[in-house]
């Protein structure tokens, strides 16, 4: 029985299982220091407050139950021994014969803004999630307790990062509170959005019909749009400027950029300046054709070189490929090298209402992408619930006398 062992439950450390575990020859070990795996993708919803925590977070191991030959263990993974084939976490040795490295990207809250770590709130964990969310009912109770007087009294939100989690969150808060507009009156007039970025464009690296449909949704909202915005510190109270006046905010979301996880820096391997593993063309860790990495963690390249967004998509393709790489290994056939594009973006743009392109050609927006974004997240959370009911009903089996 060859021993596969998957590190981070993640996008891509959850789709190379569902590609690994048709073999029958194969054993499976998925370790992640949470026990859950995180839906980063709804986390927008989750934090305007039209999602619920069982909507963007499923159980490991009831998932992992709901496979043969799959485990699951809530590790925190130290280091790894390639030579020897060993991981080590939590006082313990794990070995293994296939290892696939996921251990995904953190918020990079860049050093040279001041203050911004300390007064930001990033999204790429559950908890920092949760804590926004958080914020932004208590906005949302104060506005109700002002005295009328206090009613117009301006408070503003930031949203640093103008990428797709920014634009969505951004969209997302603003259509919650015109919304709220139809209950709460006018104590909702006076909660301003702002999108902040020092690129030129909202979504860069996207199309000129993802941008200009974008902008045109956001404004319809009263987003703010604050483009070729350098952010210098950012202390309690303000947000300071390059170039332009302090902006007063009640609290901020920081979505600027990525880095990969600290376990990286302890890694024998070239990485480029967020820290991202550079592997090779069949995404193998160094010299090691036995240790494949995926996802965020990584610098994935297409076929003409060009660097691939740090998205889901990008993670599962990567994911696909890997597992396939593993059994035809296991199967002494030639490994092909990677080979994945963008296949299309989606952007949910508040409500019912998004944009969206795929294979460069296909463009909607409104009603109709909103449609075709939701079907293919519930497609995906369909999949997950289905697989974690497998598994409480093979646990139910197993412990019946």
């Amino acid at each position: 029985m060859t021993k596969v062992v998957v590190i981070g439950g993640g996008y891509g450390g959850l789709r190379a299982i569902e590609g690994l575990q048709k073999n029958e020859d194969i054993e499976i070990l998925l370790l992640d220091q949470n026990p859950y795996h995180y839906l980063q993708t709804e986390a927008y919803a989750y934090i305007a407050g039209k999602s619920d925590v069982h909507d963007i977070a499923i159980d490991l191991q009831s998932w992992c139950e709901g496979f043969q030959r799959v485990s699951f263990s809530q590790t925190k993974v130290e280091s790894i021994d390639f030579e020897k084939k060993v991981i080590l976490g939590d006082g313990a040795a794990i070995s293994y014969d296939y290892l696939v490295y996921g251990v995904g990207a953190r918020t990079n809250f860049f050093s040279f803004i001041e203050g911004l770590r300390e007064n930001s709130y990033g999204v790429k964990f559950l908890n920092r999630a949760y804590n926004f969310r958080q914020r932004f009912e208590e906005l949302l109770y104060e506005k109700l307790n002002l005295k009328n007087d206090d009613v117009h009294k301006p408070i503003n939100i930031a949203i640093g990062g103008a990428g797709l989690s920014g634009v969505e969150v951004a969209a997302e808060m603003a259509y919650v509170v015109k919304e709220y507009g139809k209950t709460i009156g006018s104590r909702s007039r006076d909660i301003n959005i702002y999108l902040i970025d020092a690129s030129d464009t909202i979504l860069p690296g996207t199309s000129s019909y993802i941008v200009n449909n974008t902008t045109k949704r956001l404004k319809k909202l009263g987003v703010n749009i604050l483009t070729k915005a350098f952010i210098t510190k950012v202390d309690e109270k303000k947000i300071s400027f390059k170039d332009g006046d302090d902006l007063e905010y009640y609290f901020m979301i920081f979505t600027g950029g990525i880095k990969a996880a600290p376990i990286n820096e302890a890694i024998d391997c070239e990485k480029n300046r967020l820290n991202q593993l550079i592997v090779d063309k069949t995404l193998n860790i160094g010299e090691y054709k036995d240790a494949f990495a995926v996802g965020d963690c990584i610098e994935l390249r297409d076929k003409n070189d060009k660097i691939l967004p740090p998205t889901a998509q990008v993670a599962e393709r990567s994911a696909e490929y890997v597992a396939k790489a593993i059994l035809s290994r296991i199967d002494g056939k030639e490994v092909l090298p990677f080979n994945a594009s963008v296949m299309g973006i989606f952007v949910a743009l508040g409500g019912k209402y998004a944009v969206g392109e795929m294979f460069s050609f296909i463009k909607v927006s409104g009603y109709k992408a909103y449609l075709l974004k939701k079907a293919i997240t519930y497609a995906y959370y369909l999949g997950l619930k289905l697989r974690i009911n497998t598994g409480f009903k093979n646990r139910l089996n197993r412990t019946r006398p």
